[in-house]
This record gives C-alpha cells, sequence and structure tokens, in this order.
C-alpha cells in the first residue's frame, strides 16, 4: 500500500514536501523571483514561502492518491534576460524528477516568474498541464510548443507588478498553437494573492487536481 508521507527532503534541483511510496504522478511547484538577478536566492526567500500554502492545499487535494509534490529549486534569483534561469531549473527538475521516480504525468504550479518558467518548459513530455498564478507573460513569449497542453492562467486585473492582459494575450496565442488555455480572472488578490488567498489556494489546488485526473 502507497503511504503519503509529508517531508522536507533536498533531492537536486528538487525540495519534496509530499512523496508516497510508489508516485504515479507528480506536481512540482516553482515560486517567484525577479527580472535581474544573478545571485542565489536568500534563506528568507518570501516568494518561496508564499508557495507553501499551495503546496499544502494541493497535498489535501490529491490525498489517497500517489501523487509526489515538490518545489524546484532555483540557483538563481532572477530569470536574467536570455539565460532564462528559471526555466532551466525547472527542465533540470523535470529531468530529476524522471531520475528519481520515472516517468510519470507532471502538473507544474508557478507563481509570476514560476508561471513563466512553468509555461517555458511545459512542452515537456511528461507535463500533463500547468496552472499559472499572475503569470509573468511578456509580448513575445513563445507558445509554439504548447500544443496539447492544458494551460490554466489565473491572473487578478488590478495586479500592478504583471499583466494580466498579457496573460490573456497569451493564452489567445497559445489556443491558436493547439494548447487547451483557460484565462481565469481572480477578483481579488493582486499579485501576491495575500487578500481572498484562501480563494486562490482553494482554485489553484482543484484546477491541479483536475488536471491529474484528465486523461
Amino acid at each position: 500500500m502507497n503511504v503519503c508521507r509529508t517531508r522536507r527532503a533536498e533531492t537536486g534541483a528538487l525540495l519534496v514536501r509530499s512523496a508516497p511510496a510508489a508516485p504515479t504522478a507528480a506536481v512540482l511547484l516553482l515560486h517567484g523571483g525577479r527580472a535581474d538577478g544573478p545571485e542565489p536566492p536568500p534563506a528568507l526567500n518570501l516568494p518561496a514561502l508564499r508557495m507553501r500554502p499551495f503546496a499544502a492545499a494541493v497535498t489535501r487535494a490529491v490525498r489517497g492518491r500517489s501523487v509526489l509534490v515538490a518545489e524546484v529549486r532555483y540557483r538563481h534569483r532572477g530569470w536574467n534576460g536570455a539565460r532564462a534561469d528559471a526555466a532551466k531549473d525547472a527542465e533540470t527538475a523535470l529531468n530529476d524528477l524522471r531520475e528519481r521516480i520515472g516517468s510519470v504525468p507532471v502538473v507544474l504550479l508557478g507563481h509570476s516568474m514560476g508561471g513563466r518558467a512553468a509555461l517555458r518548459v511545459a512542452g515537456d513530455p511528461a507535463v500533463r498541464g500547468v496552472v499559472a498564478l499572475a503569470p509573468w507573460c511578456p509580448s513575445g513569449e513563445p507558445v509554439e510548443h504548447l500544443g496539447g497542453r492544458r494551460l490554466y492562467l489565473l491572473h487578478d486585473e488590478t495586479d500592478r507588478v504583471t499583466s494580466a492582459r498579457e496573460s490573456w494575450d497569451f493564452v489567445r496565442r497559445a489556443r491558436a498553437a493547439g494548447a487547451d488555455a483557460v484565462g481565469i480572472p481572480m477578483r481579488i488578490g493582486g499579485h501576491a494573492m495575500l487578500r481572498g488567498a484562501d480563494l486562490w489556494h482553494r482554485r489553484a489546488a482543484e484546477l491541479t487536481a483536475a488536471l491529474l485526473s484528465h486523461g
């Protein structure tokens, strides 16, 4: 019998939050960052702390199922232009996950820069879909690799850090590229998702669980 154990375990590019004995699927969480920042994330990393309630909500939503829940560990604090460091770390995490538990379906749940990284690597064959929270989707962000993927982009249109308008434009372009993409306006929360946090946690967990159930 697969018994879910909640623990903190650092394994390469992954920080495992919850792992059953024999996972048959996985959720990777990607926290936010900044446009530029070649330095490592600080020990007290608020964007990473912001994702912990989402990890807890997802763990509850998939209780009784053999789903590993882990966070992607970044080497650098920022995206850093063409380097796209957060996306490279997401790719490394997906490879580490394959080495750890084999080729299982994966859902990516990312906030802000982490949402951009999740969308950038969603062409990986293991990725079933993406839930992107207030994602950073600058004009011209590639979409050609997203055909056949399910994408949910959640954004409060009062967000002053990342642009909901750019998220909705990304959704339109992703659909044209063959993705099953949906833009979901959130009525409160801004960028930090603090007001109405319970709604954000619940909606993200429900969508993540639904993606795992989709064949």
